[in-house]
């Protein structure tokens, strides 16, 4: 008996005497979830020697763990450090989060005392072209639904201390602007966890001058805001209020920089982030420890869960396996130069995830023929894999392929894939964790295990905090991206040049640019080179400490695709959630 992966849903393939193929229905990805033997969140907590007056439980299946308990456990030492990314991204799909899952369940099954660290989902993705974000199949974390959609309230808490920040701007402004502040020149948005393209640029205090003062604004997703930013990055509270008082959001009429610790906002965002900074704790489908905890985007920010669950979960095991959004070519290279860097984070491995499917269209498949056996497209293909393995190898790592296997997927696809990587000296080791679980990744756990062993990591970020800004952007867009140039225009390197001399040169630099493509032209995949770098804006968050650097035409705030997942998802007449996936 072979298993298939289909839409979401796992399905048996047997056959009849004579050899006629007959399909049965198992199990939906919410279904497999809802029918978890959970334990009680307590008991989770047991097994990483967390005790219960730690714990804050939000119910009987997830938990807030103590920041006070968090601080006394800074003695310990670390555990060895997992980083899962994968090969740029598809609409077939690679399944990063779900390799991320097989492979903790796998590295535990192997008796690893291993915790995951994941980003909570945002509600927009959720309700629109991606779906849930909890895995799939038999590598889930759960509580499924409650994880997708409003979870612990932690965004909804980031949203709310980034728009009290935006009302004191405005009431500061209305109340006499006694900083001069340049209404122009405000820099701040407001927020909201929906995708909703129509808010991108707005027009506030219409009606009377009782309303405040008429000015154009705009919102940005919540997972976009820098606020999201400095709560993943952030230490402690102390830092984060610190962290939130740097923010720029304006600037005088005489051009000087307005920080949120002037409108006095950073106290009370505080205390709006306070219980929400304690990272969560939840559990797998195999009953294994999981922080989900913050989620600021990939493309648009540094894509990674927060620095403490990260940091709490090296205290608590041997291995931490974590993820970065997208490709490596952005969430691994953020997650090295930006999170590493601001966190004293040192990795020791890299699992880089690759599809045959995603192999052949960045091999120039087209999403219609995937499923017809295609060697030659898979080897065309390997070319955007060798690329990243090129790029982790810079950064001092070790690396391993894991091969997230579909049923489509033929023998002579999956072998030239190996002796592809073979040439390369790396281990690529199929994984099926979506049908079997951990039973599935114990081979792709133990190799693993035996490169870390194996290999020492040299990690190092790929530039100095003393290179200039600009030189931090041609050396991502070179040595990563494999671009023959760099374009800003005249106000991009003047704007630059101001924020070093105002002392903020040492600051990393995040790219914001399509996931789809090494360039910033979304139909240009496999492993383009030569191409140009177009920086269309930057933008200054000191309070995360980062320069954004905005290039083609990426959004803060997305829109919903032609047919978004909300239209699929309902209360069935049981009251339960449909849809969800």
């Amino acid at each position: 008996m072979a298993v298939l992966f289909v839409l979401g849903f796992t399905v048996k393939e047997q056959t009849k005497p004579s050899g006629e193929l007959i399909m049965s229905h198992v199990k939906s990805d919410i279904e497999i979830a809802r029918a978890a033997d959970m334990q009680p969140i307590s008991k989770i907590a047991e097994k990483l020697e967390i005790p219960a007056n730690a714990l804050t439980a939000y119910g009987n299946d997830k938990a807030k763990v103590s920041l006070s308990w968090i601080a006394k456990q800074s003695d310990k030492p670390d555990g060895k450090l997992i980083l899962v990314t994968a090969i740029s991204p598809t609409a077939a799909g690679e399944g990063k989060t779900t390799t991320l899952i097989g492979l903790g369940d796998g590295l535990n099954k192997i008796g690893k005392k291993t915790v995951m660290c994941l980003r909570e989902p945002s509600l927009g993705p959720c309700f629109g072209m991606k779906g849930g974000a909890a895995g799939g199949g038999y590598a889930q974390v759960v509580p499924m639904e409650e994880i997708n959609l409003h979870f612990t309230g932690d965004f909804h808490a980031i949203g709310a201390a980034n728009n009290l920040l935006a009302a004191m701007i405005d009431n500061h402004i209305y109340w006499g602007n006694a900083l001069d502040i340049d209404q122009r020149k405000i820099s701040w948005r407001r927020g909201l966890d929906m995708n909703d393209r129509s808010l991108r640029e707005v027009v506030t205090s219409l009606g009377s001058p009782v309303n405040g003062f008429l000015r154009q604004g705009g919102f940005d997703i919540t997972v976009a805001s820098e606020v999201m930013a400095v709560f993943c990055l952030a230490e402690d509270l102390k830092d984060l209020q610190k962290r939130l008082g740097e923010m720029v959001v304006a600037e005088t009429r005489s051009g000087e920089l307005v920080l949120a610790k002037d409108i006095k906002a950073d106290g009370p965002m505080t205390v709006l982030l306070k219980d929400a900074f304690a990272p969560n704790l939840v559990q797998t489908l195999e009953n294994n420890p999981v922080f989900i905890h913050g989620g600021p985007f990939a493309n648009i920010a540094h894509g990674c869960n927060s620095a403490i669950a990260t940091k709490t979960a090296l205290k608590l095991a041997d291995y931490v396996v974590t993820e970065a959004g997208f490709g490596a070519d952005l969430g691994a290279e953020k997650f090295l130069d930006i999170k590493c860097r601001k966190a004293g984070l040192l990795p020791d491995a890299v699992v880089l995830v690759a599809t045959i499917k995603a192999l052949k269209m960045n091999g120039g498949k087209a999403k219609d023929q995937l499923t017809e056996e295609d060697v030659g497209a898979v080897k065309s293909g390997c070319e955007n894999l060798q690329r990243h393995i090129e790029n982790i190898r810079k950064f001092g790592l070790p690396i391993v392929v894991a091969i997230n296997r579909f049923h489509a997927d033929t023998d002579a696809e999956l072998a030239a894939l190996q002796e592809f990587c073979e040439t390369l000296g790396v281990d690529a080791i199929e994984a099926n964790h979506w049908a079997d679980g951990s039973a599935g990744t114990q081979e792709l756990a133990q190799k693993t295990v035996e490169l870390i062993e194996r290999d020492q990591a040299n990690f190092a970020p790929l530039y100095s905090d003393e290179q200039s800004l600009i030189s931090k952007i041609e050396t991502i867009a070179t040595e990563i991206y494999r671009a023959g140039s760099v374009s800003m225009d005249a106000k991009v390197k003047k704007q630059l040049a101001a924020w070093e001399d105002a002392g903020f040169g040492h600051l990393p630099v995040c790219i914001a640019k399509t996931q789809y493509s090494f360039s910033t032209d979304p139909t240009l995949v496999g492993a383009p080179t030569g191409h140009d770098l177009a920086v269309r804006e930057v933008r200054l968050s000191a309070g995360a400490g980062f320069i954004v650097v905005v290039c083609g035409a990426v959004m803060t705030m997305p829109g919903l695709p032609r047919v978004p997942a909300a239209e699929s998802i309902r209360l069935n007449d049981d009251g339960l959630v449909e849809g969800l996936f």
